[in-house]
C-alpha cells in the first residue's frame, strides 16, 4: 500500500488539499510507487519557519544536559528501528541494503557522540586587565535553522544537520529530497517519539523553487538565523547568495571531483579496492565519489588492468542483494547520467565494455535491469585536464584516469577542476604523503583509503566549489549552531574604561648586566 506523506509543522499533519502531489518511486522497480508525497507552497514553508521561532525559545530554556539526554533517546530509537530505517531507505534511493544499514548506523554514532556535548558546550572565564571585574563567554543557539538536504544519504546525513542543531537548543525546519520523503518521514517519527516539544522539529516537503521562495521569505521576516544545504554546487550558490543578501552565513556542503592519486609505491590491489569502492558504490552517487584516479605512469597499465577487471567482475543488481551498487537514485539522475556519457570523447579509452543503461539488448552479463533504472559502471581512460570528465562533477558510476609524472603534478591535477571536498593517496611513503596533504585543496584527505567514508567525530566539509569552509560533524558543527556571547561583570563600583584604567606597572628598559 502506498505511504501517504504530508508535511509535520508544529506537531501536527500540515494537510492541503489544493497542494500538488509527487510520487517517490523504488528505482529498482520503476512501477513501484513507494510514497505519493503532498508538496507544500512557499507560504507554507515561511509559515513553518514561523511556527519553529515561536518553539525555540522554551527549547533554548531547556538545560543542554537535558536535550543531550532527547538525543540519546533519538540514538537508541533509531538503533532498535535500524533494520526497518535501512529497508525502507533500499526501496526508496536503491541503495544496497547493507551500505543502507551503515547509513542508519551513523545516526546512531552522531547521537552517541554529541549526547555528551550537552554537559560540555563549554564557555571560558577569562582575566580582565582591571580588578574586580571578570569576563565570559558563552555559546547561545542561533534561533531557527532552515535544513535543505539530497536523498543520497537520505538519514544519515540530515541527522548531521538535525542532532546537533537541537542539541544546541535551536528549532529546526527541515525540507528533504521529493525522492526520498518516505525516509526522511520516518526518521521525523523517531526524532517526534524521542520526546521534543512540537514545532522544535519540523519536516516540509517541497520542491526546490517554492523552497527557496519560502527561504527568502522567512529570511526577510526574521524566522531563520541559520541555513543548512547538502546539494550540487548549483544550486548552492543561490543558497549562498540569497543569504548573503540577508547577512546570514549558511552552511554549505556541496558537490566534489574527488581524485585518488596512485604512487609508484602504491599497494595496487589496495588502491584497486579503494577505487572500486569509491567509485562505484551507491552507483557513484556520493559527494565523495572517486571521480579521476591519478597514476603515475610507471604503475599505470598495471592499475588499469586490475581496476577494470576488478570492475567487470563485480556485481550490479538488485539492492535488496549482495551488490557492489543498485539502480540511480531517481530518473532525473539516470537523466543526467545520460548527458555525462555524452562527454566521453574519441581520444578517450572505456576499459569496462558496454556503457549506457542495462536492458534485454544491452545486458551486463545475465543482468538485463528489467524494471529498474540500472546503468554500466564506465571507467574512462586517457581522461585530459581540459575534458569535461576531468574538470566537471560526474554524478554516477563513471571515474575517470589521468597519468602523472610527478608528485608535484598530482598535486597540481588533483587541485585544478577547483572543488575540494574529499581526496585519497596511495603510498608507503610518509614523506610523499605529507606533501600531498599540505597541498591538496580538500577539506579530507584520505591516506591508502578511499575517497568515501566518514566518521562521526571527525570534521566533514570541503572547500572552493565543495563549500564555503563550513564544517559538520565532531565539536567542529558546534560552531555552526551556536554564536559567541561576551560578558563583562564589574563588581567595583565604579565606571573601569578598558586600556585607559588600567594598572601601568613600569620597568627599567636601560638595564643591563
Amino acid at each position: 500500500m502506498t505511504r501517504q506523506i504530508v508535511s509535520v509543522v508544529g506537531g501536527k499533519a500540515a494537510d492541503d488539499a489544493n497542494a500538488s502531489t509527487y510520487d517517490s518511486i523504488n528505482p529498482a522497480r520503476t512501477a513501484e510507487t513507494v510514497a505519493r508525497v503532498q508538496l507544500a507552497g512557499d507560504a507554507s514553508f515561511a509559515w513553518a519557519c514561523s511556527v519553529a521561532a515561536a518553539a525555540q525559545r522554551e527549547w533554548a530554556r531547556v538545560p543542554a544536559p537535558v536535550r543531550g539526554r532527547v538525543i540519546a533517546s533519538i540514538g537508541r530509537l533509531v538503533e532498535a528501528n535500524a533494520e526497518t530505517l535501512a529497508r525502507l531507505v533500499t526501496d526508496e534511493i536503491g541503495k544496497p541494503y547493507a551500505e543502507a544499514l551503515g547509513e542508519v548506523r551513523e545516526i546512531v554514532d552522531t547521537c552517541d557522540f554529541f549526547l555528551g556535548e550537552g554537559r560540555r558546550l563549554y564557555g571560558q572565564t577569562v582575566p580582565s586587565e582591571m580588578p574586580d571585574k571578570n569576563l565570559f563567554t558563552f555559546r547561545v543557539p542561533v534561533g531557527v535553522a532552515a535544513v535543505i538536504t539530497a536523498g543520497n544519504f537520505p538519514v544519515a546525513v540530515p541527522s548531521w544537520y538535525l542532532v546537533p542543531a537541537l542539541l544546541c537548543g535551536n528549532a529546526v525546519v527541515w525540507k528533504p529530497a521529493e525522492y526520498a520523503a518516505a525516509s526522511a518521514h520516518a526518521l521525523y517519527r523517531l526524532f517526534a517519539a524521542a520526546g521534543l516539544p512540537d514545532g522544535v522539529l519540523n519536516v516540509v516537503f517541497a520542491d526546490g523553487p517554492s523552497t527557496f521562495a519560502g527561504l527568502d521569505t522567512a529570511l526577510a521576516e526574521g524566522n531563520v538565523q541559520k541555513v543548512g544545504f547538502t546539494g550540487s554546487t548549483a544550486v548552492g550558490r543561490e543558497i549562498g547568495a540569497l543569504c548573503g543578501r540577508h547577512l546570514q552565513s549558511p552552511c554549505l556542503e556541496l558537490g566534489g571531483k574527488n581524485p585518488m592519486v596512485v604512487m609508484p609505491d602504491a599497494d595496487l590491489d589496495l588502491a584497486v579496492e579503494g577505487a572500486l569502492f569509491s567509485g562505484f558504490g551507491t552507483a557513484g552517487q556520493r559527494c565523495t565519489s572517486l571521480g579521476t584516479v591519478l597514476v603515475h605512469r610507471s604503475v599505470h597499465d598495471e592499475f588499469t588492468a586490475r581496476y577494470a577487471r576488478a570492475v567487470r567482475e563485480a556485481t550490479v543488481g538488485d539492492p535488496v542483494g549482495e551488490v557492489l551498487y543498485g539502480p540511480m537514485l531517481d530518473h532525473r539522475f539516470a537523466e543526467r547520467f545520460e548527458d555525462y556519457l555524452g562527454w566521453i570523447e574519441p581520444h578517450h579509452t572505456v576499459l569496462t565494455g558496454p556503457t549506457g543503461r542495462i536492458t534485454g539488448d544491452n545486458p551486463r552479463g545475465g543482468f538485463d535491469g528489467a524494471g529498474g533504472l540500472y546503468y554500466h559502471p564506465v571507467i574512462v581512460d586517457d581522461v585530459r585536464p581540459r575534458d569535461r570528465l576531468f574538470l566537471e562533477e560526474t554524478f554516477g558510476p563513471i571515474v575517470g584516469v589521468t597519468p602523472f609524472g610527478s608528485l608535484d603534478e598530482a598535486i597540481e591535477l588533483a587541485n585544478r577542476p577547483g572543488y575540494g571536498l574529499s581526496s585519497s593517496i596511495y603510498t608507503t611513503d610518509p614523506k610523499a604523503a605529507f606533501r600531498f596533504r599540505a597541498g591538496i585543496g580538500a577539506g579530507m584527505v584520505s591516506v591508502n583509503n578511499s575517497t568515501s567514508g566518514a566518521e562521526a567525530h571527525l570534521p566533514f566539509g570541503g572547500n572552493g566549489k565543495s563549500g564555503n569552509g563550513s564544517r559538520q560533524s565532531g565539536v567542529w558543527v558546534l560552531d555552526q549552531f551556536t554564536r559567541w556571547q561576551a560578558l563583562n561583570w564589574d563588581y567595583s563600583g565604579r565606571l573601569q574604561k578598558a586600556q585607559m584604567d588600567v594598572a601601568e606597572i613600569i620597568p627599567d628598559l636601560e638595564f643591563r648586566l
